[in-house]
């Protein structure tokens, strides 16, 4: 059975779908003071973010997809600019690449800039705003999200977990999936006497380790997966050491996977919770709806079985966009790059806020493309089997990675000589799985003709905007 295909069991079958418009350049915008459109013609927010969610989960969101791909955008070519949570979320909240917003590791959180940030704009516009879920890595729990009237902060657990409920540190027995979607409902039902458009930020722990399912699908049969040709490479040697030593293998892989999906699963509960409750208060038209991971993972690809790598499966993610109001309902795809880095110019181009903070991302309501993204990650202390600091020059037919002697504290700071130690070049029109480093033992006449240095100079260019 393809990966991307799901069986009945019970569930709402599936919608293909999705569409126009997307991103494009990574250049830095500072515009004017912020201005917003007159309330009544601004759209609701719902910005949907999963944990550790690569693609190819499709089979355990069959509603989400029926929803948002039936019914608004899908983008294929979704893309975080820094595979690991803190970060990641640091770049959804502030249109940021993650060297520009200063959060580089899951340490480093309070190195996130407040007022560059979505829920800012929003509230500050007038918006009713609600957080419901996993926040930041390193935010403690006890301390109040900033812009955000009403919350739910979960400390990541998936049962009986503790939760800064609106100021107050308590435990909630129950399924954390379930948990914040009740209270993202709640958040929801309050339109009904509070005319101020809102904005929810909701964000399960699923699908990160231990991925753990509600009872109901403990024992949910899981399609039958047999890899794909990067989890059963046998040759490595022209991969960095990190892929050389790795050892996940496929049955790693599967049992991961099994396990992600039965998480998902109660995520697609909450999606359809979520549109019903929309449709009951007669706001489904015009609210605009968000939905991404933010990260993806690998699945023992070249032996590795997490994210943080800069392997297609660690940095492509699920990302939908759903507005029938704003003309995006209709069921389609767009190609085009699309990053997390958009997101907040998405959202505050549907409100007609214009940022007085800079971005680098470009709103997905435009028509604007970019060529390729910058996907970086840094490495954090000196522990041994895990990734240098890299940075990627990544378009839909080619790949281009440097590693360096780089690394970070736990407040973000980098050290280093900064020295390039290895480097990769990926054909992904003929080789979409990465088996083939075109880079490994090539000649300098073999570099010229791939188009290296102008690719190594682009990407130092783009690490220095």
């Amino acid at each position: 059975m393809p990966e991307n295909s799901r069986p009945e069991f019970g569930r709402r079958g599936f919608l293909a779908g999705a569409a126009a418009v997307a991103a494009a350049g990574a250049v830095p915008l500072t515009a004017a003071p912020a201005a917003a459109a007159p309330t009544a013609a601004r759209p609701n927010i719902l910005l949907i973010v999963t944990d550790d969610q690569p693609k190819h989960t499709d089979w355990a969101i069959q509603n989400t997809i029926a929803w948002l791909g039936g019914q608004g955008v899908t983008y294929p070519n979704g893309h975080v600019a820094t595979p690991l949570c803190a970060p990641s979320r640091s770049s959804i909240f502030s249109g940021r690449f993650a060297h520009n917003h200063g959060v580089r590791n899951n340490g480093a959180s309070a190195a996130l800039d407040q007022h560059t940030t979505v829920q800012r704009y929003l509230s500050q516009a007038g918006y009713r705003t609600g957080l419901f879920g996993k926040y930041l890595n390193s935010w403690a729990l006890a301390d109040n999200p900033p812009h955000f009237e009403d919350w739910l902060l979960l400390q990541p657990s998936y049962q009986d977990a503790r939760y800064n409920d609106n100021g107050t540190v308590r435990t909630i027995n129950g399924y954390a999936t379930n948990v914040i979607k009740n209270h993202t409902l709640a958040f929801l039902d309050k339109a009904a006497t509070d005319t101020r458009p809102w904005f929810a930020y909701v964000t399960p722990y699923a699908s990160h380790e231990p991925n753990k399912p509600a009872p109901k699908y403990a024992d949910t049969p899981v399609p039958a997966w047999n890899g794909r040709p990067s989890v059963t490479e046998e040759d490595r040697s022209d991969k960095p050491a990190y892929i050389r030593d790795a050892t996940a293998t496929l049955t790693d892989a599967r049992e991961l996977r099994q396990r992600q999906l039965r998480t998902l699963l109660s995520v697609d509960d909450a999606v359809q919770a979520f549109h019903d409750k929309l449709a009951a208060l007669g706001q489904l038209d015009n609210t605009l709806v968000v939905y991404l991971g933010d990260n993806g993972y690998t699945w023992a690809d070249h032996g590795w079985l997490k994210k943080s790598v800069p392997y297609s499966p660690s940095h492509q993610v699920p990302f939908y966009l759903s507005w029938p109001a704003g003309g995006l309902g209709a069921g389609t795809t767009d190609n085009r790059i699309a990053a997390n880095i958009d997101v907040a110019p998405t959202i505050l181009d549907a409100a007609g806020i214009v940022p007085d903070t800079p971005q680098d991302g470009r709103s997905l309501l435009g028509d604007q493309r970019r060529d390729h993204l910058l996907v970086e990650w840094w490495r954090q202390g000196t522990g041994a089997g895990t990734p240098n600091t890299w940075a990627s020059y990544v378009a839909t037919d080619r790949q281009y990675t440097e590693y360096y002697d780089l690394k970070t504290d736990a407040a973000g700071t980098v050290t280093g000589t900064g020295q390039v130690l290895f480097r990769e070049y990926y054909d992904l029109v003929s080789d979409p799985y990465q088996l083939q480093n075109l880079l490994y033992q090539a000649t300098p006449q073999q570099e010229q003709a791939l188009g290296i240095p102008a690719l190594a100079a682009r990407l130092a260019a783009d690490r220095a905007l």
